[in-house]
């Protein structure tokens, strides 16, 4: 099939409804247009790509689809993403019991009490980093703030893993997320090698408290736990860790460059930044999309889904289903009922989703207060992570210069 190239901000109706193709670089930069036309052509979609699979684009669907885990299997559910992971990350490549397991053994570590200690040290890095561009009035916001900072406060407070690892951890985390990208195998073995080492030091090591320490030490089922598991559980966490409060973190501010009267609200009125942040989270997600596979034949939105099908559950689209949300293109600060799904839904719903408004919070209320004047720098043209995450690629903004706030010997 010749490729596709996107017609009025949105990709054509044959490929919307018979070659979606969750890897494209062109739906990444085209999301919301494309998903609004899928909804509207065809909710549950089939497509022709990468050996068959549904797509699904409606909240109710994404819904059924979440929360139905004994039809909709999780345990064999990635295999339209591309590359395969080298171990399974757990708890969300398992389903219950076992899934329930896992996740019980980390659940405890980012409960909102349990990351409410880390805000001071996070508010601190936060503004540290903010001191490291603020006097020049611009900077590269993906790499200045948006990745250093979820990476950096994870590795720190979460993990307790050697900050001099992070960079190449964040490499690894980054380019096995682009399923089809060459490196992305190498990027998985990299990554396992990784935490393989990382784990088995810390058996040796005197106990932190930390998630780490609960991992290595688990029983499952009154067995130990065993490396592979080991491993899975600790991979997750650095994917989610790491990626996907970053690429929110530059969805928001790239919203800010192309709607300034938000920042000027959020500025103006910081005690809403809570609520602004999840609106800001349902309408630009990161996470975009998860697959399942059918244990059973069944129907779907009016679809005969057969045992051993793909389905992809679209989060992004979900989110601005107007079925759900009134008004769903639109960024809405009052909305009444924002049951938003960019931490998914089910038993396999984000374990770190406090961890993450937690961060978010933190640095829009630190970069709102510093960064005046927030727009893209002159000619930018911001492109977008392909895959079942999305954040720009660069984001080159430029602000109101302004005072560093530490010493520079700091």
């Amino acid at each position: 099939m010749e490729k596709p190239t996107p017609t009025a901000g949105s990709m054509p109706d044959e490929w919307c409804m018979r070659h979606f193709d969750h890897l494209s670089p062109d739906l990444a930069d085209t999301m919301p247009q494309t998903m609004a036309r899928v909804r509207e052509l065809c909710p549950v979609a089939r497509s022709e790509e990468h050996g068959g699979f549904w797509v699904v684009s409606r909240y109710e669907d994404a819904l059924t689809v979440a929360q139905d885990w004994e039809a909709f299997s999780s345990a064999h559910g990635l295999g339209i993403s591309g590359a395969p992971t080298v171990v399974r990350n757990l708890p969300v490549q398992a389903d219950p019991p076992e899934q329930r397991i896992f996740k019980r053994l980390i659940n405890p570590f980012f409960t909102p009490a349990a990351v409410a200690p880390w805000e001071p040290a996070t508010r601190e890095l936060a503004g540290r980093l903010i001191d490291g561009f603020i006097e020049s009035g611009s900077c590269e916001f993906m790499d200045d703030f948006a990745r250093p900072f979820p990476s950096l406060s994870f590795f720190r407070l979460a993990i307790n893993a050697p900050a001099e690892d992070l960079e190449e951890v964040a490499r690894l985390a980054s380019t096995s997320s682009t399923p089809d990208d060459p490196a992305a195998r190498e990027s998985w073995l990299g990554l396992y090698d990784w935490i393989r080492d990382f784990t088995r030091r810390r058996r040796k090591e005197a106990p932190r408290g930390d998630v780490v320490d609960a991992v290595v030490h688990a029983e499952i089922d009154g067995r130990p736990i065993t490396e592979e598991e080991v491993i899975g559980t600790v991979q997750l966490l650095i994917l989610g860790g790491l990626e996907t409060t970053a690429g929110a973190l530059g969805l928001m501010l790239d919203r800010f460059c192309r709607q300034p009267e938000i920042p000027a609200l959020l500025r103006a009125r910081p005690e809403l930044i809570p609520a602004a942040s999840l609106e800001l989270l349902r309408l630009d997600p990161s996470f975009v999309a998860v697959g399942r596979t059918a244990t059973r034949d069944t129907d779907l939105g009016g679809r005969p889904v057969k045992a051993g099908d793909k389905v992809l559950i679209h989060w992004a689209s979900a989110n601005r289903d107007a079925g759900e949300f009134e008004d769903a293109d639109t960024f809405v600060l009052d909305r009444e009922r924002n049951r938003h799904l960019s931490f998914g839904a089910g038993p396999h719903r984000c374990a770190g989703s406090n961890l993450a408004r937690m961060n978010m919070r933190v640095a829009l209320e630190e970069v709102l207060e510093r960064l005046d004047g927030i727009r893209l720098q002159e000619g930018a043209a911001v492109r977008y992570h392909r895959g079942l995450t999305r954040s720009p690629d660069t984001l080159p903004i430029a602000f109101t210069p302004g005072p560093r706030l530490a010493p520079k010997d700091s």
